[in-house]
């Protein structure tokens, strides 16, 4: 299993000032901090970063140009691949051709270090770009249609239900042939279905979920890929899962690192979000069905450690990290994406994490991956040998 990195650029409120000065302050400190991160993570071996495209996501997620931010790492970073993690697909949210010459630009800029990953958002945003909400599934697939069209014809042409496009070059061209692998989001079974039918690598995230409930979704998904008709030129059959991890020296740490506190503001945060522009029509009980630890935590009988028990996030010294992500590996976890930057964590606390893990997990994780591949081989062999 590979390890990489997702990153929303969260700016925690509240923040230190009124309006506007405490909002750019925050922005520009998180900036700062996650792409030093970044480009340490760069250094020690991690398999790819993926930014995510969000909107008017305060608080969390300020980051909706994550074309920039990949372009701007493209100088700054060697080997780490390069993930829009997503790009937002219904027409209303951007034009096919603006994401064909996005997603190819950064590739040229990287030497072919790019990778597509498709979603379509959900209703907070979906709303505000005024997106067809039940056609947003069909759109998504239309649109990565017509950018792998863009790409591989000399000059494309389209004139169907959702887009009108005259005949034109579309420029650059992907620095991959025949351009670069592409992923799809997903959270619900349904979803990795659609995923797998098409041919597409499975982005997911693990928290709030026991790994035997990510398993069913990632068992779907690799039953959907056995049928699968490609969606575009290249045939992806990955599962990219992330969470938050966090991997320290000693435990002691924790306290002071401020990671119980900040792990419940994720799940604080992410809930509060969804019951306000999510599940605004369901009813209180509905609600609180959906998110039971709220009432749970505030009637003080849910301990945020439960989290890291139930293996739902990866949180401990680099040798117990080193054994929840091999618990990860055996659900069918291609490559971990670790949310390290959430909540209060002290900068240095993330660094300290990176180097932790880039310096004595990976090389763990890489052993074993060789280990069996060497056993592989050597199995095949034998087998060989006894069919003579």
């Amino acid at each position: 299993m590979e390890l990489g990195l997702l990153y929303e650029f969260d700016v925690p409120q509240p923040w230190a000032g009124a309006h506007p000065w405490g909002q750019r302050m925050g922005e520009r400190q998180a900036y700062r901090d996650n792409i030093e991160q970044i480009v340490l993570a760069d250094k020690l071996g991690f398999e790819a970063v993926w930014l995510v495209e969000h909107h008017f996501r305060e608080n969390r997620s300020h980051m909706p140009c994550n074309d920039v931010v990949l372009g701007a790492l493209s100088q700054i970073t060697t080997n780490i691949k390069l993930g829009f993690g997503v790009a937002l697909m219904p027409h209303e949210f951007i034009h096919p051709a603006r994401v064909a010459e996005k997603v190819a630009t950064v590739d040229l800029l990287s030497r072919g270090r790019a990778i597509w990953g498709m979603g379509r958002s959900t209703p907070m945003e979906q709303i505000a770009f005024g997106v067809d909400i039940p056609a947003s599934k069909e759109k998504l697939k239309a649109a990565a249609r017509s950018v792998v069209g863009m790409w591989e014809q000399e000059y494309y042409e389209e004139h169907s239900d959702y887009l009108d496009f005259p005949r034109r070059m579309v420029t650059p061209r992907p620095y991959q042939y025949p351009h670069p692998p592409a992923w799809m989001a997903a959270s619900t079974e349904s979803s990795a279905t659609m995923a797998g039918e098409n041919g597409c690598g499975l982005l997911c995230f693990s928290i709030m979920q026991p790994l035997d409930r990510l398993k069913q979704i990632i068992d779907t998904y690799r039953e959907a890929q056995k049928t699968a008709v490609p969606l575009t030129g290249v045939h992806t059959d990955k599962v990219g899962v992330y969470t938050l991890v966090h991997c320290a020296d000693t435990r002691d740490n924790f306290g002071t690192n401020r990671l119980w506190e900040s792990m419940w503001w994720w799940y604080k945060g992410l809930a509060e979000f969804h019951l306000k522009w999510e599940m605004a029509h369901l009813t209180p009980e509905q609600k609180a069905q959906a998110f039971p630890l709220l009432e749970s935590r505030a009637r003080g009988e849910f301990d945020i450690t439960e989290f890291d028990r139930e293996d739902m996030v990866v949180v401990g010294t680099p040798d117990e990290c080193l054994e929840k992500l091999l618990r990860y590996e055996e659900a069918g976890v291609d490559q971990l994406l670790c949310y390290l930057n959430f909540g209060y964590l002290p900068h240095e606390a993330v660094m300290r994490s990176v180097e932790l893990l880039g310096t004595r997990v990976i090389p763990e994780l890489r052993k074993r991956g060789a280990s069996g591949v060497a056993s592989g081989l050597e199995r095949e062999i034998v087998r060989a040998g006894r069919s003579r």
